[in-house]
């Protein structure tokens, strides 16, 4: 199988990418960012936006015949219009092209943090749940239009086989993505009087479960979780981090102070209300089974980025 995919350069996909070669398949990705080791591995880099002419040209004649979308960010690396701009249009224009250029497969890898964090939400999300609280994180808007832009070419392109994937936190070594950069400093805040229930799933269960819902050719709508959630102050905790519970209006006022992550007001809600999905639809079509306890996997991100030395600096 040829396997294109947008956003080869970030962690997780190098990782699916390596995955994906050894197992026989094709493989070749679309990014602005350089990866300058993939040569190595016979795997093909071509340079530029998936939204502009040079994605489309590869799209033309590399014909894929599977896509594993990963191009969107979140609202950790990149500012408000710019990551609107990538995650909704970067989205159109991957589907266009699968459309076009006639992809017979294609997965959107995309957040469970689609549903909201919300004070009246149910403990267990399911995939036919629409998504809540946008209003009081803005930030999240633009990954949510991607999303369900996504799950309405099940029905605009019936020809095109897609699945939408809402993944979870994930952990790794060293560990890239939102928890990750949350817990990068020494000092972990936490909202005092609040211990949400969060999903860590580790990097290479990660990129198993992408692996399986290509090869599966799964088709519609699909949370992805692995182990049982567990209290954001453990995490904090087994990653020898210093948990520093604080009142919401306090904190707000810190972010990005002293030794803090930098996170939007709004983004508050979650270190209230927890997040946490039903699985079993992915865990039926797939057959997954993730092989890394919570144990496991937040041992692994502890040994591969233990806490600074000092505690000033994210």
């Amino acid at each position: 199988m040829r396997v294109l995919i947008p956003g080869i350069s970030g962690g997780i996909a190098r990782k699916l990418a390596l995955r994906l070669k050894r197992a026989g398949h094709e493989v070749a990705g679309v990014d602005i960012r350089p990866w300058d080791t993939a040569q190595e591995a016979d795997i093909q880099v071509f340079r530029g936006d998936v939204r502009k002419r040079v994605a489309e040209d590869v799209f033309r004649r590399w014909r894929p015949d599977a896509v594993v979308h990963m191009a969107t960010v979140t609202a950790f690396t990149v500012p408000g219009a710019e990551r609107g701009r990538i995650n909704l249009d970067g989205t159109k224009a991957v589907f266009d092209h699968c459309a076009t250029h006639g992809v017979k497969q294609l997965l959107f890898v995309g957040r469970h943090t689609f549903y909201g964090a919300a004070p009246d939400s149910p403990l267990y999300h399911s995939e036919d749940e629409p998504p809540r609280a946008l209003e009081a994180i803005p930030e999240l808007a633009d990954l949510v239009a991607a999303d369900l832009y996504a799950a309405t070419a099940l029905w605009r392109l019936p020809e095109v086989t897609t699945a939408v994937l809402r993944l979870p936190y994930t952990l790794g070594a060293p560990g890239t993505g939102t928890l990750a950069t949350f817990l990068k400093g020494r000092r972990v805040p936490l909202v005092l009087g609040y211990d949400p229930l969060f999903h860590v799933l580790q990097e290479e269960d990660v990129v198993t479960a992408l692996q399986l819902a290509l090869e599966k050719k799964i088709r519609g709508i699909f949370n992805v979780a692995g182990p049982p959630p567990i209290p954001l102050s453990v995490i904090v905790r087994e990653t020898r981090r210093t948990a520093v519970p604080l009142p919401s209006q306090v904190l707000s006022f810190l972010l990005g102070r002293a030794g803090f992550p930098r996170l939007s007001v709004g983004a508050l809600d979650h270190l209230r209300y927890p997040i946490v999905v039903d699985n079993r639809r992915f865990l039926e079509a797939t057959g997954f089974e993730y092989q890394h306890s919570v144990a496991d996997t937040l041992r692994i991100y502890r040994e591969a980025a233990p806490p600074p030395v000092s505690g000033g600096l994210i």
